[in-house]
């Protein structure tokens, strides 16, 4: 019981948190959750806990908004690729220490939004589009699978298409659905996925969603500007976490 009561203790304000930072920016609920899930249980079954609210949350932000069908005829190419880096990738996350393949990203992620902040915004011409989109998918699909983060380079690619806010958002949103229904079948294929864990993943729904609610209030009262600042800024925070771990 008290291991029980420890574990609520942990899985509610994670998920609270985790949704909140992904109703303001679009994104970040598996990479927060994952990091403080992470002090605790191992990170393959910290990812298994991600799956369910991950799912509910980024299929929630990819319909919140009219643009749904336009982005998934879109971004087909680049949802494939992601599916099969994914599936590819998965083995890693359940058999390599996840910490030196998170400094990596978080390196990354840190270069990335810095530029980004300082320089003008990357753009993709339409002609190169249709290479790169399954390019950069297979590319997101194996981070994803070996570190069970959804955002590089998906973010800076789709940030390069020069969606407006909203399209954005529901951008992300289907990235990190195909995502997460991806790392989930990875799992599963490598016995890192148990049917008892159904049930906290299904429990850590009500606080993700209330989280997400709270994030998307916030964010319908930010500027395009200031959306873009906090986007990046908080890219920039999910890098230095990650790439400290391997030294704490």
């Amino acid at each position: 019981m008290t291991d029980t009561w420890f574990f609520l203790a942990l899985l509610i304000p994670t998920f609270i948190a985790a949704g909140l930072v992904k109703g303001v920016t679009g994104m970040g609920l598996p990479t927060v959750a994952m990091g403080l899930l992470g002090t605790a249980m191992p990170p393959a079954a910290a990812a298994a806990l991600l799956v369910i609210p991950s799912f509910i949350t980024n299929l929630w932000q990819l319909l919140a908004g009219p643009a749904a069908g336009r982005l998934r005829r879109r971004l087909w190419p680049m949802m494939l690729g992601i599916v099969a880096g994914t599936l590819c990738g998965a083995a890693l996350l359940v058999r390599v220490d996840p910490l030196w393949s998170g400094l990596a990203l978080g390196v990354a992620l840190v270069v990335y939004a810095v530029y980004a902040l300082c320089a003008p915004a990357l753009s993709v011409p339409p002609r190169l589009e249709p290479w790169l989109s399954p390019a950069v998918g297979v590319v997101t699909g194996a981070i994803t699978g070996a570190t069970g983060v959804f955002v590089m380079p998906a973010v800076p690619y789709l940030q390069s298409l020069r969606l407006d806010k909203d399209e954005l958002v529901q951008a992300l949103g289907l990235s990190f659905t195909v995502s997460t229904v991806a790392l989930a079948a990875g799992l599963l294929a490598h016995g890192a996925f148990r049917p008892d864990q159904l049930g906290w993943s299904a429990l850590a729904i009500v606080p993700a969603l209330a989280g997400m609610w709270l994030g998307q209030k916030i964010r319908a009262r930010i500027s395009a500007r200031r959306f873009r600042q906090c986007f990046l800024l908080f890219l920039v925070l999910l890098g230095l976490e990650l790439s400290s771990r391997p030294f704490f």
